[in-house]
């Protein structure tokens, strides 16, 4: 989500709707070129989002990074990639609807129903969302064991399509790279209001790969 605007400009005073929209179109950009990258090389195309994700958080307006911390800020915390954390794996559709809303200060109540499971061999099961509102969008967190030590409390982004976060697929199988797994802007700011893993998205295995820990 956004964080607080107050007339064009976050509560920091440095960040405008089109800074924000300029980061989308980058962050769509990256990932059109990491799955461009991953059909040959998914290594290569960590290393492409790792160096595309440290440019933007360095230097990008609407970086979540807060000033003081963009002038020390050396890179992102990211595990080596390891080709055992990836999957291309089936949606299966539930039977059973379910839905969440998760309320925020800037967009009010942002709903999601859940359109299918992933299941990643060794590790379980994880819900598949789909975003409620206008233009709508496709939406995979996870929390996993590394949750609150290694990795940021209250989980982690892998798919979030509406803001340009598509690791790729077919119509009816995900690409699920954990290695891309990725802390929400809250875990930066906390300006930010960002949706957190529901109970159906928490693993009770650990996962050692994609962005650690902030600094």
């Amino acid at each position: 989500m956004r964080p607080p605007s107050q007339g064009g400009t976050n509560v920091l005073g440095m960040t405008s709707e089109l800074d924000v929209l300029d980061w989308r179109r980058q962050v769509s950009t990256l990932y059109a070129n990491v799955r461009r990258q991953a059909a040959g090389d998914p290594a290569a195309a960590h290393a492409t989002w790792r160096a595309g994700r440290d440019e933007l958080f360095a230097h990008h307006p609407a970086s979540p990074l807060l000033l003081p911390d963009r002038h020390t800020f050396t890179g992102l915390p990211v595990a080596d990639y390891d080709p055992a954390f990836r999957f291309v794996v089936p949606v299966r559709t539930d039977t059973a609807t379910e839905s969440f809303e998760y309320p925020t200060g800037t967009d009010g109540i942002v709903p999601f129903h859940r359109v299918g499971t992933v299941e990643l061999p060794g590790l379980g099961p994880l819900a598949v969302w789909w975003l409620d509102s206008y233009g709508g969008g496709l939406f995979l967190p996870l929390r996993d064991a590394t949750s609150g030590t290694s990795s940021f409390g209250g989980g982690r982004y892998l798919l979030d399509t509406v803001k340009g976060a598509d690791l790729g697929g077919s119509p009816d199988a995900l690409v699920v790279d954990l290695n891309f797994a990725y802390n929400p802007s809250c875990a930066y700011d906390p300006a930010w209001s960002c949706p957190l893993a529901p109970p159906a998205n928490h693993l009770a295995t650990p996962v050692p790969v994609g962005e650690l820990t902030p600094p």
